[in-house]
């Protein structure tokens, strides 16, 4: 009962406090500028072509139910304002996430453990330099960073998607869906998607560095990590984002008309 208690809560334990770790690295030891940029053209590699891929259907999905439910509802005039609200609200930070955990998170856990394995890892130990300061810390940083710049891209294609769809293919109003633009978002409604994005880079970052520098058992054992980095990511991510949104409902009231 003890053992298998203790399996159970080591996972979580070891990655809440290598959260803390690297959070304090970040902010308290030398930033490693070079390592930052590399990162951050590499995770912007594997992920620009996802997101604009994703982005799009994404926009079609919304403004399709969005366009439905308003004409139902008699207020075809507010499909723009519901459409925006829901792409900057919700939409795009869960297609960011999706993201960066699916490509960034399991890159980067591949990348460290091949390291891993190859025992480049023990190598820097024994020369005194810490992997969470020279590795890890820098891709955490690079992964919020690009994960902010493609909650920007999911939400501009998201919308821009959804005037095509709405206007172009269903014959809206061009005029209503943007003169309602903004009637029901806010700018704190884009602040918060931004913070969520960041949060969502900085974990899922985080959980494929620690799986990564824990993986065994040769490449098999890494393709084990990376399946398991991003499922956890998965899990977390969306945990995450209800926890947010939840808090930022009692916190900033909704728009109204």
């Amino acid at each position: 009962m003890g053992f298998s208690a203790v399996s159970v809560l080591r996972g979580p334990g070891e990655i809440t406090a290598m959260v803390v770790e690297v959070t304090k690295k970040v902010f308290t030891t030398r930033f490693q500028t070079r390592e930052f940029i590399e990162q951050a053209w590499f995770i912007t590699s594997v992920t620009l072509m996802p997101t604009i891929l994703v982005s799009i259907p994404f926009g079609a999905v919304i403004s399709l139910q969005v366009s439905g439910l308003t004409g139902q509802l008699g207020a075809q005039s507010f499909a723009g304002a519901t459409a925006v609200l829901a792409t900057v609200r919700e939409a795009a930070p869960i297609a960011a996430a999706m993201i960066i955990a699916g490509a960034a998170g399991s890159a980067i856990c591949a990348d460290l453990g091949a390291r891993k394995i190859r025992e480049e890892i023990d190598a820097m130990e024994v020369l005194g330099v810490d992997p969470i300061e020279r590795l890890v810390a820098p891709r955490v940083v690079a992964t919020m960073f690009v994960a902010v710049m493609i909650n920007g891209i999911v939400i501009a294609a998201g919308i821009g998607g959804g005037y095509f769809f709405t206007v172009i293919v269903q014959g809206g109003s061009a005029g209503a869906f943007l003169a309602n633009f903004t009637a029901l978002a806010s700018l704190p409604d884009l602040y918060i998607a931004m913070v969520k994005a960041a949060i969502f880079g900085w974990i899922a970052a985080i959980v494929g560095s620690y799986k990564g520098l824990t993986a065994g058992g040769g490449p098999s054992g890494v393709g084990r990590a990376v399946n398991e980095a991003v499922i956890i990511a998965f899990m977390l991510l969306f945990f995450l984002n209800a926890v947010i949104t939840a808090i930022y409902f009692q916190v900033v009231p909704p728009v109204g008309i």
